[in-house]
């Protein structure tokens, strides 16, 4: 990237202001396209800015937003100095995570940065909200130093810019929060902005009251992190934008706006949210906006309030992974409602699989994208299984709309029966299955079972009169036949291949080292669904996009399941890290119908629920209670572990149905913009309630908020009773 320079150009504020002027912000976990506005006068307030003179070879052109589409190749950023960490690409991907200690109490404090670094930690950040905590970072800073601990601190702030001042004086960074920098107070009030002079007037004092922090900053040498919630973005910025990509990434550029101003460019930039999608749409248009303005800034990882056990680190892997495979971030922090010590692991995972996929520069040959937008998540439109006049069985259900889960499961698995249909998801009337929320969809027979292995071969009979379909290679069915089976094709052998009698349908297997010709002949038989089980060595990320690419020009609607492979010696956590960032990745795009994840070792229960998991993450098929929940800080006002599990404990059984869980209301009631219900430490021992983003109830005790919460899902008639299997009714 070409050095910053001074010259001067002219733009507008990103696209689509004018478009949101005169209403409310958009509906919740809304992802909007957006579009540049024809001219600066359309748009909204002109805004001068000192841009970089740079070589016009290295700005991306309308549409794109990394270095490659078909390729990993790691975004050129300038470095910026965090005590004794250097963060740009040309220095590894730095991890970091947050305390969750009261910041008043030093020992604790500096034992839990300790324990952080020492699990891998290469920046801890603190939140400080007062001039107490202030104080307090002086000695957790000299302690620490006197402990031999050199590891980089981060003050966290919202809403105290005089705060920001002081703990200036000793921490290395300071995050601040464009949303509520400047507000003074937890208002949240919304306020329609008419004209451009009342937003200019707001713009005026918030540059007033930022710059004393960008000129101490420089003075110190400081680092900074400009980090828009998606949660909690400005009333200003909501009344032009809405709660958009677009209104996170203008409010970033607002601040970074002003340190520019002053020649100070140590800072980075974050654009975080709970929901994957939002999270990663926002890091793309802020890289693409940054690309054009000749920008080359640092980008921070995160998904905010992913939660706790598998599915933080699955939503966390969606996100993050996403935007690594595309050579995005310099810094990641996985925020889990757990010990902040235990982020470390999946987010070391994360950083190596981002390394990795840039040393090398995995990818495929260069091929033109025309059918993916990033600004738009309009998932590509298929054709689900349709019933033929001849089908001896209801072949409809073998996909689901919403995105499907298929299992792999082998002949021993089957002959087990009972145990194998709760591993499947289903339900069990008298020995019998019956398919529930969250039963796989379609098998697959690696290997089929003999023909006088009668539990084996009953069990695929009644999977079949419940609508789960069977999958099964064609060569294994030709010698081992299989009623009503769909047969297995390698993409490379469709258009010749002799399909047995016993098979219903075709299903095509795509390793991704296919030409465009193989996949058109391919796609002409008259598939089910085809399955991307990519080669060893074939990055699936890349390879996928090429054959999505060639399905559009082909004008094909065939469902697309990405088939996840992983050998015995790999970890259960590496399956969850590394199927969330590859095929999260593509299903955040709308590339993909379902999944199916293969891993010898590990049991067929937590496949299925992980990939379960996979498409909830993605925002496509609910099964489960969804749950944003924030990792826990110094500000947070009850046990957020204890009180996640209690309420997960009695409403982990309302798929469909979203809760927050958060310790305080500092990132504001837009963080639970996905959620139905909130429940929010108000005060030390009492809990306010929420209704979307509108507090119904406030000042609850600890006691009896659950109850309350609790009672506020059944008056809202979401609330549904635990099932019980007739077999264990009977049983009783």
């Amino acid at each position: 990237m070409a050095a910053l320079g001074s010259a001067m150009r002219a733009t507008t504020i990103l696209p689509s202001a004018r478009a949101f002027a005169g209403r409310k912000h958009a509906k919740k976990a809304q992802v909007s396209t957006v579009t540049r506005a024809a001219s600066a006068e359309k748009a909204g307030p002109k805004i001068v800015e000192v841009a970089a003179a740079v070589d016009h070879n290295d700005l991306l052109p309308e549409g794109l937003y990394c270095n490659a589409h078909y390729q990993t190749t790691r975004r050129k950023t300038r470095t910026v100095t965090i005590g004794n960490v250097k963060l740009g690409s040309d220095h590894p991907i730095v991890r970091q995570t947050m305390t969750t200690s009261d910041t008043r109490d030093v020992e604790a404090t500096v034992a839990e940065v300790i324990k952080c670094a020492d699990a891998g930690a290469e920046m801890v950040r603190i939140t400080v909200q007062g001039m107490q905590e202030a104080k307090a970072c002086k000695v957790i800073k000299e302690t620490l130093m006197a402990k031999g601990y050199t590891t980089p601190l981060i003050a966290d702030i919202h809403f105290a810019p005089k705060v920001a001042m002081m703990v200036a004086e000793c921490f290395d960074k300071i995050r601040v929060n464009p949303g509520n920098f400047a507000d003074g107070r937890k208002t949240f009030e919304e306020k329609l902005y008419e004209t451009d002079e009342e937003y200019n007037e707001e713009l005026e004092m918030i540059e007033e009251t930022f710059t004393p922090l960008v000129l101490k900053c420089k003075e110190r040498g400081v680092a900074m992190r400009i980090g828009t919630n998606h949660g909690s973005l400005s009333a200003r910025t909501l009344s032009r934008y809405g709660d958009t990509p677009a209104g996170m990434v203008e409010s970033a550029f607002e601040f970074a706006r002003i340190c520019r101003k002053h020649d100070y460019h140590n800072f980075v930039f974050s654009m975080k949210a709970s929901n994957p999608l939002v999270m990663v749409q926002a890091y793309r248009l802020l890289a693409h906006e940054m690309w054009k303005l000749g920008w080359d800034y640092p980008l921070h990882l995160g998904v905010t309030e992913a939660g706790e056990g598998e599915d933080g680190r699955m939503k966390s892997s969606i996100g993050i992974g996403a935007l690594l495979l595309d050579g995005l971030g310099d810094t990641i922090r996985v925020s889990l409602t757990e010990a902040s010590h235990l982020e470390m692991e999946p987010c070391t995972r994360l950083r190596d699989l981002g390394m990795d996929a840039c040393e090398k520069m995995i990818g495929v040959e260069k091929f033109d994208e025309t059918a993916r937008d990033f600004k738009s998540f309009g998932r590509r439109e298929s054709q689900l299984p349709v019933q033929k006049e001849d089908d001896a069985i209801d072949l409809r259900n073998v996909l689901h709309r919403d995105g499907s889960v298929l299992s792999a499961v082998t002949p021993e698995m089957l002959a087990s029966e009972d145990p194998f249909y709760r591993d499947l998801g289903a339900k069990l009337a008298v020995g019998m299955p019956l398919r529930d929320i969250a039963t796989s969809d379609s098998i697959i027979l690696r290997e089929i079972p003999k023909p006088d292995d009668e539990k084996a071969n009953r069990s695929i009979r009644r999977l079949q009169e419940i609508g789960v379909g069977v999958l099964a290679p064609v060569d294994a069915l030709a010698k081992t036949p299989v009623a009503n089976a769909i047969a297995m094709v390698a993409a490379k052998d469709a258009a010749t291949a002799t399909i047995p009698d016993c098979a219903a349908r075709v299903a095509v297997v795509i390793d991704g080292t296919e030409s465009e010709e193989e996949i058109v002949a391919a796609l002409a038989t008259d598939p089910v669904m085809c399955l991307i089980a990519t080669a060893p060595g074939v990055s699936r990320l890349h390879a996928s996009r090429r054959v999505f690419e060639w399905m559009h020009r082909a004008g094909s609607a065939v469902p697309v399941i990405h088939n996840m492979q992983f050998d015995a010696s790999a970890e259960k956590d590496t399956v969850v890290i590394e199927s969330g960032a590859q095929a999260g990745g593509l299903l955040c795009d709308g590339l993909g119908d379902g999944v199916v994840v293969e891993h010898p070792g590990v049991p067929l229960s937590y496949l299925r629920t992980t990939s379960f998991g996979l498409l909830q993450g993605s925002r496509m098929r609910n099964t489960k209670t969804e749950y944003v929940s924030c990792p826990s800080c110094g500000r947070t006002l009850f046990d957020l572990q204890e009180v996640t599990a209690a309420i997960s404990e009695r409403t982990g059984h309302l798929p469909g149905v979203a809760i927050a869980v958060m310790g305080c209301i500092v990132n504001g009631p837009g963080e639970m913009a996905d959620a139905d219900f909130g429940y929010v430490g108000g005060a030390p021992g009492k809990i306010d309630l929420y209704v979307g983003k509108e507090v119904v109830k406030r000042g609850i005790d600890n006691d009896t908020a659950c109850d309350e919460l609790i009672q506020l899902i059944k008056d809202h008639g979401r609330w549904v009773e635990k099932e019980v299997e007739e077999e264990e009714a009977v049983a009783a």
